[in-house]
């Protein structure tokens, strides 16, 4: 059995219909205008071809921490994750879930005339007429279902993606609660949120992780939860839940 996600419950926008595409590894929940299901099913199956043909020609790209060079020959999400962990400073596949949440997400833009949401474990691409509010969960932390971000609709899309520590199954080489990034690029926002976390191990480095950051061309802003410490940048805006 896969993985209950109970979060979903408190996603739903009104006026989306919701539905769930699941292969493989890959987990989405989805909202749009109407039921997709048959033709999401088919762009996860071709993303995911896509990413796991390049991987068996190419040894070392499952397995890398660290950046790996462009390559002109790519796919074009192969592509995307190479520059968003090329600019992060991490490896391609810590932009996967992002890449392909924005893979899945602009193609339905293409084809529908209403909003578009599309969540992968987290990561989230939407593509919004309006504000929102995304709430984020950070584990045993005291603050986690307390705090959100608001944000507008625009610039739009928008990838909000977020890294953690202590929950999920991600990898992570710190113990950040969360670190949840925004940026016009999901595949950029997956792999800064998961460079910036492997910074935090303890509060005092919440600074450091923001300052570091500020400095990736692409993030329009950031929240990290340790603990009990919260803190944050740019283009969003903080509410309580």
């Amino acid at each position: 059995m896969g993985e209950v996600r109970s979060y979903r419950a408190l996603m739903q926008r009104k006026g989306l219909v919701s539905f769930c595409v699941r292969h493989k590894e890959t987990d989405l929940y989805i909202q749009a205008e109407r039921d997709f299901s048959n033709q999401v099913s088919a762009w996860v199956v071709e993303a995911r071809g896509a990413i796991e043909g390049y991987a068996r020609d190419n040894p070392g790209f499952l397995e890398s921490y660290s950046p790996i060079p462009k390559d002109p020959f790519a796919p074009e999400i192969v592509k995307e994750m190479l520059e968003a962990g090329s600019k992060a400073g991490v490896g391609p596949m810590a932009a996967v879930a992002g890449a392909i949440a924005e893979y899945v997400g602009k193609r339905l833009v293409a084809c529908s005339r209403g909003e578009v949401i599309v969540e992968n474990g987290g990561d989230t691409f939407l593509n919004l007429s309006s504000e929102c509010v995304i709430g984020i969960h950070a584990g045993d932390s005291v603050l986690s279902g307390r705090i959100g971000i608001r944000l507008d609709a625009g610039p739009k899309p928008l990838g909000v993606c977020t890294s953690s520590g202590t929950i999920g199954h991600s990898k992570s080489f710190g113990r950040a609660d969360a670190v949840t990034v925004v940026s016009q690029s999901c595949a950029l926002a997956d792999a800064a949120a998961t460079a910036a976390g492997n910074l935090v191990k303890k509060k005092a480095d919440i600074q450091t992780a923001l300052d570091f950051l500020k400095e990736i061309e692409g993030v329009l802003g950031a929240v990290i939860v340790k603990q009990d410490v919260i803190g944050a940048f740019g283009q969003l805006e903080l509410v309580a839940l």
